[in-house]
């Protein structure tokens, strides 16, 4: 449990934190940062495949990873009995993923990640062989190989004893994939170019259509809903590349987040919006402490009376109420009135979570409590 002073801090910090996300919010943004267009996307690749030269820290004899080693060298040439079993503790079988860029051409590098699915302790030092990186259509996009770059360390004793920093069974290879098939974009095909908003509202839609008509003309640009908007573009993709440029450059203010609250219930950090409002309401907030002592006393007989020394337990038990007083809250409240009223009648900062909880449930609270 945080202290009492810990959730003060914790809720000046979520205070501040949330001011200065709406200040930004507040200000002009751009296009490109407020949207995405409709059907520029990436991609999941996924693949499976070999790391080799481990020092030790394989997967040893594990079935899965003998299996994978003998195809590999089938494929390769070499054949290995069904009936000899391969040790392959500088071996691990592993999981690849990569993220395809919007407009990826063949030839272009990518980043990949490589995650152990066998019992290998640790990748550091190995290499991946040559292994397929295939989309959601099972199709290959990307061919994966080289040194992997492992962050984590772990080092064991003989007696058992082990220590372990970050994850070394989760490696990386930069630039370690190569694209192999070019994506197709709808970019070109059709001539009205969608900008769907990150945070759908029917304000700054309302706003980006008028920015766009402004700039460029009326009727250029329309809403569809409150995530999309509709632009014409020329025809031609080279003016349509310079078009869309132009479009990601304009800058607007986006609308302001609704009236929320929200809380943390495992860190008792508590983040209050500008626009929350409260009805009138009286609120009267006490704790009810009891408090338990267990008391161990001795019964000892009497001489010559042939009783037992026994243990008696005995337990104290305390009740104590304290005594808060009752406030008010006034409609159309600020925020710092009801911080100032919550710390006029004693009540700690995490009791504020109850307090609000209880407003939302007499229908006093003008704003979404969100409990994460």
């Amino acid at each position: 449990m945080l202290s009492g002073k810990d959730l003060t801090f914790t809720i000046i910090a979520g205070l501040l934190l949330f001011f200065s996300l709406s200040f930004t919010t507040a200000s002009a943004e751009r296009v490109k940062d407020l949207t995405k267009i409709a059907g520029v996307r990436t991609n999941q690749l996924v693949g499976y495949g070999l790391v080799v030269g481990l020092n030790g820290t394989g997967d040893g004899s594990g079935e899965a990873t003998v299996q994978s080693l003998k195809n590999m060298l089938s494929k390769l040439g070499v054949n290995i009995p069904p009936d000899v079993t391969l040790q392959a503790k500088n071996v691990a079988v592993v999981a690849l993923h990569a993220e395809l860029p919007a407009f990826a051409r063949a030839g272009m590098k990518l980043d990949i990640t490589l995650s152990s699915l066998g019992s290998s302790k640790s990748l550091r030092g190995g290499s991946l062989l040559m292994t397929p990186l295939r989309g959601a259509d099972n199709n290959i996009y990307a061919i994966a190989q080289g040194s992997v770059i492992v962050s984590g360390f772990g080092a064991e004793g003989g007696d058992g004893s082990r220590i372990t920093v970050n994850v070394p069974s989760v490696g990386r290879i930069l630039n370690g994939a190569t694209v192999e098939k070019d994506i197709f974009t709808p970019f070109g095909l059709n001539r009205e170019v969608v900008l769907n908003l990150n945070q759908p509202d029917f304000t700054t839609a309302n706003r980006l259509v008028k920015v766009i008509n402004n700039t460029v003309g009326s009727g250029t640009a329309y809403a569809k809903d409150a995530g999309s908007v509709v632009v014409n573009s020329p025809e031609d993709t080279s003016q349509r590349v310079a078009f869309i440029s132009l479009l990601e450059n304009l800058t607007l203010k986006a609308a302001e987040a609704p009236a929320r609250i929200i809380i943390n219930s495992r860190t008792g950090t508590v983040v209050i919006g500008k626009h929350v409002q409260v009805l009138p309401a009286a609120v009267s907030h006490g704790n009810l402490i009891v408090t338990i002592t267990p008391n161990v006393q001795v019964s000892q007989p009497a001489g010559l009376s042939e009783g037992q020394t026994v243990v008696v337990p005995n337990t104290d038990i305390q009740l104590r109420q304290e005594n808060n007083r009752m406030f008010k809250l006034d409609p159309g409240i600020s925020l710092d009135q009801i911080v100032k009223a919550v710390n006029e009648v004693g009540a700690a900062p995490g009791d504020l979570v109850a307090i609000l909880e209880a407003l939302k449930e007499a229908g006093a609270l003008q704003a979404e409590l969100i409990v994460i």
